[in-house]
């Protein structure tokens, strides 16, 4: 039983859907996806300075830091918001916002990081990579689901929404893995998660 994971991920429940923006969630993000685009953008090239600043100081430059959690936040928010899990439109931002019905919360960075598992990320988080994978499939299957289920019905079944917040759950932990914010293998059960102590 882990005692502490660095990244949190809660998602609030509700169960009556709006059918109009429900039945043209993905035209509706068009905007974030552009947005989203430009963000990842930076979001590399910060990862690529991050990844040398690790390798040579075993430590996260703190800007650096707070500019990769923010964009966890973001991804995690808008996926959310494209896979149904909420209706609230996603802000174009990256900071904490716990009104917001999805949450990340991520602890403060490490004082030292190891430079083995910097170095080998991609081989060291590769099995996270391959449930993250096979958790991609089911986001797509419960996406078809709740699609029509609200669409038809005004409200999102509760099984569907425990499926979606799963995935995006594990999801969001195996991100914080492979983009060097954590460098502690993700669980995957939730029940395994206390909520991080103090969050960035």
């Amino acid at each position: 039983m882990l005692t502490s994971y660095p990244v949190t991920f809660d998602m609030d429940f509700v169960e009556r859907r709006s059918r109009l923006t429900t039945f043209f969630r993905w035209i509706l993000a068009i905007p974030h996806l552009l947005f989203a685009c430009a963000y990842s953008l930076a979001f590399y090239v910060v990862y690529i300075i991050a990844w040398f600043a690790l390798m040579f100081t075993a430590r996260w430059p703190a800007g650096l830091y707070e500019f990769a959690g923010g964009f966890l936040r973001y991804i995690t928010r808008l996926g959310a918001y494209l896979y149904l899990g909420v209706d609230r439109y996603p802000p174009f931002t990256g900071a904490e916002d716990d009104s917001y019905p999805v949450r990340v919360h991520i602890a403060p960075a490490q004082d030292r990081y190891s430079r083995v598992k910097v170095f080998f990320r991609l081989f060291y988080a590769i099995v996270a990579i391959v449930i993250r994978y096979a958790l991609g499939i089911v986001l797509a299957f419960v996406l078809v689901l709740s699609w029509f289920a609200i669409v038809i019905t005004g409200r999102q079944p509760a099984s569907l929404q425990d499926a979606l917040s799963f995935a995006l759950s594990y999801t969001t932990r195996a991100d914080a893995l492979i983009f060097l914010i954590t460098e502690t293998y993700p669980p995957l059960s939730d029940s395994d998660v206390p909520s991080a102590q103090a969050a960035i």
